[in-house]
C-alpha cells in the first residue's frame, strides 16, 4: 500500500457498508449533505454530550468526535444506530491504528457510544484487527483507484442511502 495514501474514516466506514459508495464518494459524489438520515445523525452528535468538546481533526483525515484522557487516551465516537456497526468498529480501529502507525501513539482505546439504545462498545487495537485495516487499506486502494465503481449490489439498508438513486435507478 502506498504510503503516501492515507484514508478518511469515512471511506473505511463505506468499505464496509458498500464498495460502490465508497468509490462514489472517494471520486467526490457527496450525497450525503441532503440526507435527512444524515442529518437527524448530526442532530443526534450535536445534541449527545453537550459539555464536552467535540470535533478533533488529526491530519485532515482522522474526525474524532471527542477523546478522553484516563490513564490512556480514549476516542469517542458518537452514531445513531448499530445497524452498520460492523462499519463503526473498523472505523475507530482504523483511527486507533492510524495514531499508533502515523503518530506513534500507542496507549489509546475507543468507545463507539450509540445514544439513543444508551449503548456503549469498547474498541482495541489487537494484531487481528491491524492485519484487518491493512487488507481493508490495500482493498480500498484497488477500489478507488479504479477508473469506474464496482457493481452495487442491493442490500437490506440501500433504499435509505443518499447514493441509492444513483445506482438503482432505472
Amino acid at each position: 500500500i502506498d504510503s503516501e495514501m492515507v484514508f478518511t474514516g469515512t471511506q473505511i466506514a463505506y468499505y464496509i457498508v458498500c464498495p460502490t459508495k465508497l468509490w462514489l464518494f472517494s471520486h467526490y459524489a457527496t450525497m450525503e449533505q441532503d440526507s435527512d438520515l444524515v442529518n437527524f445523525g448530526r442532530l443526534i452528535h450535536e445534541d449527545s454530550f453537550k459539555h464536552i468538546k467535540k470535533n478533533f481533526i488529526i491530519d485532515q483525515k482522522i474526525a474524532i468526535d471527542f477523546i478522553r484522557k484516563v490513564d490512556k487516551l480514549i476516542l469517542h465516537e458518537i452514531k445513531k444506530s448499530g445497524k452498520l456497526e460492523e462499519a463503526h468498529v473498523m472505523q475507530l480501529t482504523y483511527y486507533l491504528y492510524y495514531l499508533k502507525n502515523n503518530k506513534g501513539i500507542k496507549n489509546v482505546e475507543g468507545v463507539i457510544s450509540y445514544p439513543t439504545k444508551r449503548e456503549a462498545v469498547k474498541i482495541s487495537l489487537t494484531i487481528e484487527k491491524e492485519r484487518k485495516i491493512n487488507e481493508i487499506l490495500k482493498e480500498i486502494e484497488k477500489i478507488i483507484s479504479s477508473p469506474k465503481p464496482p457493481k452495487p449490489e442491493k442490500k437490506k439498508y440501500c433504499r435509505k442511502c443518499a447514493y441509492y438513486e444513483f445506482c438503482f435507478s432505472e
